[in-house]
């Protein structure tokens, strides 16, 4: 392996989690970004600020019915893209990762996708359609926003049982709410702001992961999250198929058919894969993990018949 090669490869996240696309594509891409960023000074949440600015503007060109005018929006949602993946290297390559900045991350990507649902809606309308179409986009955005964190929250669950805690990202709703009221509204207004949002999507997670969340409870009391090689195995073993299912539910794959319906004209197609394909594909990783995750708990309490469970 090459050096520049093995470089790129420490700033990903978790290698067996990581898209093709992002591997041959996002990732180089976003390595440079983050060398010639940090060379400058700038820092990881800037990009991250630049990048939703570009995102926004790449959802407002997907407004016109005007191929050229779109394939600039495709090149411009492709470089937010490459963006969002160098902010993350960046703060791993200087050590300046924060939960806030995973959060704006997080509130970046969405604001991306309100202004390409917004413009989609309003190109469909200047078509001749009815306003309703609005009602499907919030359906779209809904769907999105839970395809995105149920997938996000199950491959740092990998990522936490099958490499160690410090590869792994995971908050608990409970802790978060102990730590909101000590941040002020008067002098931490947009700290605060983003962890009332961080705490919602968090509890959005939760909520579909109850017995993923069990076992993590399960480990993080009895074994202060240092997880024995058998478990770690055994997740692997039981959740590593699953992975291209998460990557299909988060970004690349959406984009991808977001292109081909923008390139064809043809906003249906997105829409259909958003709105059903998606969501038939989130309930079924939902199901898989969460069984996957009880058969794993079983196993260790089998072997812990003195645990602390809940």
């Amino acid at each position: 392996m090459s050096l520049n090669k093995l470089k790129i490869k420490n700033t990903f996240k978790s290698e067996d989690t990581e898209e093709l696309l992002d591997k041959v594509f996002y990732r180089p891409f976003g390595y440079y970004m983050a060398l010639a960023s940090r060379k400058m000074g700038i820092t990881p949440n800037s990009i991250t600020i630049f990048s939703i600015f570009v995102g926004v503007l790449a959802g407002h060109l997907f407004y016109y019915q005007n191929l050229q005018i779109n394939i600039i929006g495709i090149v411009l949602l492709i470089w937010a893209e490459g963006l969002d993946s160098a902010d993350g290297q960046l703060a791993r390559m200087t050590n300046h990762k924060s939960r806030f900045g995973r959060i704006l991350d997080g509130l970046g990507g969405n604001l991306w996708y309100i202004s390409i649902y917004i413009h989609l809606c309003l190109r469909l309308i200047n078509a001749g359609l009815s306003p309703a179409i609005f009602f499907i986009a919030v359906i779209a955005g809904i769907s999105h926003s839970f395809q995105c964190a149920v997938a996000d929250h199950y491959r740092n669950f990998y990522s936490y049982f099958v490499h160690g805690k410090d590869k792994s990202e995971i908050d608990d709703s409970s802790n978060l709410a102990v730590e909101y009221p000590n941040l002020s509204w008067r002098k931490n207004f947009w700290k605060k702001f983003l962890m009332r949002m961080y705490i919602n999507y968090t509890v959005e997670q939760e909520f579909v992961s109850r017995n993923t969340m069990i076992l993590l409870r399960f480990f993080e009391r009895n074994f202060e999250s240092q997880i024995p090689d058998k478990i770690s195995t055994l997740f692997r073993d039981k959740n590593k198929k699953l992975i291209k299912y998460y990557n299909i539910l988060t970004s690349n794959t959406r984009m991808i058919v977001l292109f081909i319906a923008i390139l064809l004209n043809n906003i249906y197609i997105f829409a259909f894969f958003q709105v059903i394909c998606l969501n038939l594909l989130l309930i079924y990783v939902v199901a898989r993990h969460e069984v996957n995750s009880k058969f794993i708990l079983n196993e260790a309490i089998s072997d812990m018949p003195e645990a602390i469970i809940c």
